[in-house]
């Protein structure tokens, strides 16, 4: 959307994160980067995949910035890895390596998470709406951390959505819900 000259962010007006001005969108940008990187740093080790909390900031990122700045902040995020800064989880190779290990497909599903995050919450302000609008960037990220697995890793598609997909559905439903109450009350309390 355009408005003399300068680009508006497709967030939610009434939240305050979608600033219009480059800076200040910038900011929040490099701080929902900077929350997936944190995320990775809350680590339970798990052959061949971690349990993180980087999905969760991936489906707020999406939520509270809108589809382009929200994938703009994976984009970050992922690039800031590959050129070596460990942002990722620890434990393997650092970088461009890393995205095509166990965990690439899930990492370079963040951003396209984050946009269809953002898409679709542009029109589903209720709870539950929230709340599908997340499980779908959800699915986005196992489905392509589970293909990504098979192809790399494990070679075998029962195994792989074993491994990939189901083994994360309780820790990913927690961070599910967990991040549709905040969007939800953080949107609440801002009207």
């Amino acid at each position: 959307m355009q408005s003399h000259g300068k680009t508006l962010s497709t967030a939610p007006e009434s939240l305050g994160i979608n600033a219009t001005g480059v800076y200040a969108q910038a900011f929040w940008v490099t701080m929902f980067a900077a929350l997936t990187a944190l995320g990775a740093r809350f680590e339970i080790w798990q052959y061949p995949v971690p349990y993180t909390l980087q999905t969760m900031f991936v489906l707020l990122a999406g939520a509270f910035l809108g589809k382009r700045n929200g994938a703009l902040s994976q984009i970050l995020y992922l690039g800031i890895g590959t050129i070596g800064i460990p942002v990722f989880a620890a434990g393997g190779a650092l970088g461009i390596a890393r995205l095509i290990g166990p965990t690439g497909g899930y990492l370079l599903a963040f951003p396209i998470a984050a946009f269809v995050v953002g898409y679709l919450i542009e029109n589903r302000k209720s709870y539950m709406g929230i709340l599908i609008s997340m499980a779908v960037g959800l699915l986005i990220i196992f489905t392509a951390g589970t293909i990504h697995l098979h192809f790399v890793v494990i070679h075998n598609w029962i195994e792989a959505f074993k491994a990939g997909f189901l083994i994360f559905s309780w820790w990913d439903a927690l961070k599910l819900f967990a991040a549709a109450s905040i969007f939800h009350q953080f949107s609440r309390r801002m009207k």
